[in-house]
């Protein structure tokens, strides 16, 4: 993501809260009454483009339940998060997998940090991921920055390497205008429509994994879905700080005369979720072979079964088929947060016509 974020650095942002940012006594008062009421800030609402997957409407949407936001009420938006996380927000986030926060007073990227941080969830550093990205604020990256006419092909954030984040935001600050929805998809009904077509190569998928490579130049080429150089790949511009920091991720690095050739697997394609007792279909592999395409890379070579043995091209083509068949993609409004657990839900980006802002957290 740019730039290595120690425990210390995240705490110590944590630590002070000007006295602009602190909360009342009178919306503290307010909230402990409605909780002691029996009442809630949140209130579910329902949207023409969810579906019902098993029964469960996907994603849940969480709107005021006092109706439109008050100028300046994000003070007691906050306190709401931090009250009724635990009993509100994530019961949702678990059934679901997606909870999308309609509304309510977050208008800029500071907005955004501040909401985030509410959540109280730890920050995760960008460090092995793909996509070319650069700090806003805090904790707030930009999302992908490739082309706006590039489509990001589904995949779990960073499931190429073995340390990824539990949990994502995203975070509209400018809405598009036209297209740039972000599609969402439940990761374990992918496993079981694929496993149910093509159970042969699922069961050489769970039996090998994948082996992802990908070629990175030193900068970042921002023409590139995958253009994140090795300098902000590795946060260094050290090469055996680079090979240090590839090691812990169980990757292999081979230079070259401007860049480097990097390795990662055999990895799982498909994990099982402790929580929900399901398998999942965790991968990139529909976006590496058919995304993971610039000046140094060719997508057919990005991923290969664990043994090395090429992927079949017409079950990756019907992969991406199930992908959109089962997906969501809500329009983008100002002000949108939309809260993924990154162990259930596989998303995507469509093109879109400028202007669009998304921001980006990622959390443990």
């Amino acid at each position: 993501m740019g730039r290595l974020v120690t425990q210390t650095q995240s705490e110590s942002r944590r630590t002070v809260t000007p006295a602009r940012h602190r909360i009342s006594w009178e919306t503290k008062l307010c909230l402990q009454i409605a909780q002691m009421a029996g009442s809630s800030f949140f209130k579910e609402a329902r949207l023409p483009e969810q579906r019902a997957v098993e029964g469960i409407a996907f994603p849940a949407v969480l709107v005021p339940s006092g109706g439109p936001p008050a100028e300046g009420s994000l003070d007691e938006f906050l306190a709401a998060v931090r009250s009724e996380r635990a009993s509100r927000v994530e019961p949702l986030l678990r059934d679901a997998g997606a909870v999308l926060l309609r509304g309510f007073p977050a208008r800029t990227a500071a907005d955004f940090d501040r909401a985030v941080d509410a959540f109280g969830y730890d920050e995760l550093p960008y460090v092995g991921g793909a996509a070319p990205r650069s700090n806003v604020v805090g904790r707030v990256f930009t999302a992908n920055e490739s082309p706006p006419d590039q489509k990001i092909p589904f995949h779990h954030e960073m499931a190429q390497v073995p340390t990824f984040p539990a949990k994502l935001f995203f975070f509209c600050e400018v809405e598009p205008k036209s297209g740039g929805e972000t599609p969402i998809v439940l990761s374990h009904y992918v496993y079981k429509r694929m496993n149910e077509k093509f159970p042969e190569f699922v069961e050489k998928l769970e039996k090998h994994g994948l082996i992802y490579t990908r070629v990175l130049g030193e900068a970042d080429d921002p023409s590139s879905p995958i253009g994140r150089g090795w300098h902000s790949t590795f946060l260094t511009k050290d090469k055996a700080v680079a090979e240090e920091r590839a090691a812990k991720l169980g990757m292999t690095l081979e230079w070259t005369n401007d860049g480097v050739k990097t390795v990662m697997g055999p990895i799982p394609a498909v994990k099982w979720d402790e929580v929900r007792m399901r398998k999942i279909w965790f991968n990139s592999m529909v976006a590496a072979y058919t995304g993971w395409k610039d000046v140094r890379n060719d997508p057919v070579k990005a991923v290969t079964f664990g043994d090395g043995s090429p992927l079949p091209a017409d079950v990756i083509e019907e992969c991406g088929k199930i992908l959109e068949e089962e997906c969501v993609a809500v329009p983008w409004q100002q002000g949108d947060i939309l809260l993924i657990d990154n162990w259930a839900v596989l998303h995507s980006r469509r093109s879109f016509e400028p202007p669009r802002r998304v921001l980006a957290s990622l959390c443990k």
